[in-house]
């Protein structure tokens, strides 16, 4: 007898998450079509039920569906980021009461390890009550799909998205009902095949899930790779994959936005420069690393070959490894100057932080005095604090104090969960 303990996992997904984050404040769109925009209101991110029935596709251009937009009374938003980042993090605190561990996936998903739940209470009756207490705590609907598995957890979730019958809820532990869904899958919706793997396999004849499943594993790591060898293994209920408990340490941080508009203006593009320096330098102390290398990149739109056409970057190492926003404000601000080419339009600009080290973890030169800044840790602590609390913000001088280069945002919701002035008011 098999001394191996049986792994159960679940993943909860939300359900049109950015839509369902700007439909929940808004009762009046219940059954309305809504569409998330990207930065600057460029593209079509989120879509909500109605919109997808409409066959509007994900990442279209916003002019390019203008027409259908006014056709069917489709409501737009422009990305709010802070809205849908604590809607999130709400709907994780419960997710972490319900299991005893819990792998944040990404900003609308996470997978719960049930292994031995199933010992004291039905798993399919579990899944329906993660649902239902998310639901009725958030506003926001999950579907959640549970396995032995996480790939066959992925594709239980897909499955109580896919067929209504289900309430939202699909027990993948019995073999046999694996087997009936893999060969309802195509192959190109099993996690962790791409496009080019995809293509591969249906050249030789592989076009479902289950027709995966049934491949020789040594076959598939020959042919392709260890990862999809595992993934082979996994699809017949071989778990291959722990929860990731940490998050990798960043190997770099980028800040880079499009601007709202063309700048030209030397000072405005300086002022952006300082910007994006500043939120890197804000990121680096969130993941409590030090770095030693700065790039600063600005450029033109390549959409637009008719005007004269730009685009460089450039990079410094800095002596010894700080996350002091004023150290790399410095720096960034000496780059910048000498990237800057007067007579050009420019579209985009951005920072990008390398070469990390953990603090207290790097070998000081010896021919250099000590350059670190008095008090450094306490002062970033300090503006850190005031600029999460909600209740203020410090910023440098060098980012302007209205700046005219920034995103355009003209659908922006509310800050409905994290600004006083912002809340819902019920008459």
């Amino acid at each position: 007898m098999n001394g191996a303990k049986k792994t159960a996992f679940a993943l909860v997904d939300c359900n049109n998450f950015y839509a369902s984050c700007e439909k929940l404040f808004r009762p009046d769109l219940k059954h309305t079509p809504v569409v998330v925009l990207s930065n600057n209101d460029g593209c079509i991110v989120a879509r909500s039920k109605e919109v997808k029935a409409l066959g509007i596709k994900m990442g279209v251009p916003m002019f390019q569906v203008r027409d259908a937009i006014k056709k069917h009374g489709i409501v737009c938003f422009s990305s709010n980021y802070a809205l849908y980042a604590d809607m999130s993090n709400r709907v994780m605190t419960i997710l972490e009461e319900e299991a005893p561990r819990l792998e944040v996936y990404s900003i609308d998903e996470a997978f719960l390890d049930l292994t031995g739940v199933g010992h004291v209470t039905d798993l399919l009756a579990f899944g329906k009550g993660v649902k239902a207490k998310v639901d009725q705590w958030t506003g926001i609907t999950v579907g959640v799909g549970i396995a032995p598995t996480k790939t066959l957890a992925k594709l239980a979730n897909h499955a109580a998205k896919q067929y209504p019958a289900t309430g939202s809820v699909v027990d993948l532990m019995d073999p046999d009902r694996q087997k009936r869904l893999l060969a309802l899958v195509d192959v190109s919706d099993v996690w962790g095949v791409g496009r080019r793997a995809t293509a591969k396999l249906k050249a030789r004849g592989v076009n479902t899930a289950l027709d995966l499943a049934n491949a020789n594993p040594k076959s598939i790591r020959s042919e392709f790779s260890v990862v999809l060898e595992r993934t082979v293994r996994e699809l017949n209920g071989v778990s291959c994959l722990d929860l990731e408990l940490l998050r990798p340490t960043k190997q770099q941080i980028i800040c880079s936005r499009s601007f709202g508009h063309k700048v030209t203006d030397k000072r405005e593009l300086r002022e952006a420069i300082a910007k994006y320096t500043t939120r890197a330098a804000e990121k680096l102390r969130g993941e409590k690393r030090l770095c030693r290398s700065v790039s600063v990149f600005i450029r033109t739109s390549p959409f637009v070959p008719s005007e004269p056409q730009y685009s460089k970057i450039l990079s410094a190492e800095l002596p010894c490894p700080t996350d002091d926003t004023r150290d790399l404000l410095a720096v960034a601000d000496v780059l910048f100057d000498r990237l800057y080419r007067a007579g050009y339009r420019y579209a985009k600009g951005g920072v990008m932080l390398a070469d990390f080290y953990e603090q207290g973890l790097f070998q000081q030169d010896f021919l250099r005095a000590d350059s670190a800044r008095h008090h450094s840790k306490a002062l970033m602590g300090v503006m850190d604090t005031i600029n999460h609390s909600g209740l203020g913000h410090v910023f440098f001088a060098s980012q302007g104090v209205s700046p005219q280069w920034s995103m355009k945002r003209e659908h922006l919701s509310p800050a409905y969960t994290t600004k006083w002035d912002d809340l819902p008011k019920v008459w």
